[in-house]
């Protein structure tokens, strides 16, 4: 009874429940009043036929013929009373056999049901939680931020705006709460003066208001939204955001600044301190066919080859590993290591005057465009309409680009924009399907060309480099990096689609142990590209025989899998969640015995290192 009392009280605090419930007293009052008029006439045509029937037959004969179960024990004689019988049976079929059971299930039965789904889903946080990312605005990249904060150590918290919504996110192993977005009180109820960070990814219009309300809620909270315009951004941060970012602008310059014109060779991905991250195309060069043994990079240039993409496949090195023309390298060395392979590459090979070919005008296709006008490289826009909508580009006006009007499958429309003599094509449709389809297609036009594309779904990702893209990145990689680096300030930059470059401390499982003892590479398949001491100085590339010292900190490569080997193998602890910012953008100086060799101990006895987690 108690249960009983419970499960009733929590349906009548439902909305619409009162509604519902009048609705089908109503039908039950017109259905009793229909019972009663045919049990009175009942009786008069039964006078009629010169028989009498007490009130209770009466009832008895109505309910068994609107029922249909007609036990026929009871019948009329007279046509009257027959046509009365059907007009009874055909009134209770569709009153007793369609109306009722379907106004129950609507009425009652449904919100019922409905109350019982919302009692299951959760509507808060328990007291005791703090440190959690609440996401906000559910769609694909929402999702994949959540999984990969999941694999970074971080607990996330999705906010759903229905029971349906809440319960299929629960199935799927996601932690979703139900809540209003604009509603401050959910957001209290949320802990979120507790959280580590709030990050809205809905609309413009919807993120201005998630801002607000959370705000008022949790004053100190760091607030990270998307825009989607540029006008948008000043408005989020007057509603309380802390930071605002247009991702698909960063998109189509990420996509730009790994564009390789002329002699350049090596494209710069990522630089920390006296550390370069490049990658090059092995296609076009002398490394073509042969092994990296053969190629010499570490013997006489210093570099490290620290891993290879090879269509999507990323793939550690070995001695003997074949370099094949469709092969990318990705190195590690410093500033003049890297100038001499361009030396060594370029073979003073002109940059190529024909223009980079952008297909799609969109906000990413327009960013792109726009930064390698900047760099004053050639580049021709690909797309149905004749003028571009966006101008907020960094001081570029992309209508001042010249413009191939026309469909980017057309291949009268690709030769007019000079796809037999471009260097390289950026594909920034924001469809997948598109994506693929022209990545094919100018693969087969020009097996030799650069292309780089854009994925939205990180599932497509491999299936764009099968189809002959050299490099593919996705919008919810770039948002997720954003993220981390927020919650632990240059712990990890993603270097291509799944591949990145993280720091971490060395702690008491790695102190004392040389590089190669260590078997990080063997063990995790991650590459340790770099090694900063307390003393300022980097060493980068270091020796086999480089012995760790406690709470040095170590920059490695490595892919997710990589990645979260490493992290399962030696724990989050030693991941770096408030490293010294000064020294990330270049406070570090080479160490003048940078790559070569150390054999000390490891400094002796326990010290406690920073291992606080968000």
């Amino acid at each position: 009874m108690k249960f009983l009392s419970a499960q009733f009280s929590l349906f009548l605090r439902e909305r619409g429940v009162r509604r519902n419930i009048n609705a089908f007293v109503r039908f039950l009052i017109v259905l009793l009043v229909m019972i009663a008029v045919y049990s009175a006439l009942f009786h008069a045509l039964m006078q009629y036929e010169g028989r009498s029937y007490s009130w209770v037959t009466g009832l008895y004969w109505t309910l068994t013929v609107m029922s249909t179960l007609g036990f026929g024990d009871i019948t009329f004689s007279s046509d009257p009373g027959r046509v009365f019988s059907v007009v009874v049976l055909l009134s209770g079929v569709l009153c007793l056999l369609v109306m009722l059971p379907f106004a129950f299930i609507q009425y009652v039965y449904s919100p019922w049901l409905e109350a019982q789904k919302k009692g299951q889903t959760p509507r808060s946080l328990p007291e005791g939680a703090r440190g959690h990312i609440l996401l906000v605005g559910l769609g694909p990249v929402t999702l994949n931020l959540a999984d990969d904060l999941a694999r970074y150590g971080f607990d996330s918290v999705l906010l759903c705006p229905d029971t349906s919504t809440t319960l299929d996110l629960l199935d799927q192993g996601y932690h979703a709460v139900m809540g209003d977005y604009d509603d401050s009180a959910t957001y209290r109820r949320l802990r979120l003066a507790d959280a580590a960070m709030l990050v809205a990814l809905d609309d413009d219009v919807r993120n201005t208001n998630v801002a607000f309300s959370a705000r008022e809620a949790a004053p100190d909270v760091p607030i990270v939204a998307r825009a989607g315009k540029q006008e948008s951004m000043d408005i989020l941060e007057l509603a309380g955001c802390s930071h605002v970012y247009r991702f698909r602008k960063l998109l189509g310059e990420a996509l730009a600044s790994r564009v390789l014109v002329g002699g350049t060779r090596a494209g710069l991905l990522t630089s920390f301190g006296p550390l370069v991250i490049t990658e090059a195309l092995v296609a076009r060069t002398h490394l073509l066919g042969k092994t990296l043994r053969e190629s010499g990079l570490r013997d006489s240039l210093g570099i490290n080859v620290v891993g290879l993409w090879q269509r999507g496949q990323f793939r550690l090195p070995t001695p003997d590993t074949p370099l094949e023309e469709n092969t990318v390298l990705i190195m590690a060395g410093t500033q003049e290591q890297m100038e001499a392979f361009d030396r060594r590459m370029g073979d003073g090979e002109p940059a190529s005057a024909a223009p980079v070919m952008v297909l799609g005008g969109g906000r990413v296709g327009a960013a792109a465009a726009a930064m390698l006008k900047r760099q004053g490289v050639n580049v021709v826009i690909v797309d149905k309409r004749d003028a571009a909508r966006v101008t907020d580009t960094g001081g570029v006006d992309v209508r001042d680009i010249p413009r191939a009007q026309g469909d980017a499958a057309d291949l009268a429309v690709l030769e007019q924009a000079g796809i037999r003599e471009a260097p390289a094509v950026i594909i920034t449709t924001h469809d997948d399907d598109t994506n693929i389809y022209l990545t094919i297609y100018c693969r087969r036009l020009r097996p030799d060309i650069q292309i780089i594309s854009r994925a939205t779904l990180g599932r497509n990702v491999s299936i764009l480099h099968a189809a002959g893209a050299d490099l593919v990145l996705s919008l919810s990689s770039m948002l997720t990096g954003k993220v981390i680096n927020l919650l632990s300030p240059g712990r990890v930059f993603m270097l291509n689609e799944g591949l990145d470059i993280f720091r971490v401390r060395v702690g008491e499982k790695l102190a004392g142990k040389t590089l190669m003892d260590s078997g990080i590479r063997r063990d995790t398949g991650c590459s340790v590209v770099a090694v900063a001491g307390s003393d300022g100085l980097m060493r980068v590339n270091p020796a086999p025989d480089y012995s760790f010292s406690l709470d040095e900190e170590l920059y490695m490569v490595g892919d997710s899998r990589a990645e979260a080997a490493y992290y399962e193998r030696y724990g989050h602890e030693d991941a770096l969640s408030a490293p010294d910012m000064g020294r990330h953008s270049g406070g570090y100086r080479l160490a003048p015995e940078a790559g070569g060799r150390r054999r000390s101990a490891a400094k002796s006895g326990s010290r406690k290192h920073d291992s606080r987690r968000i």
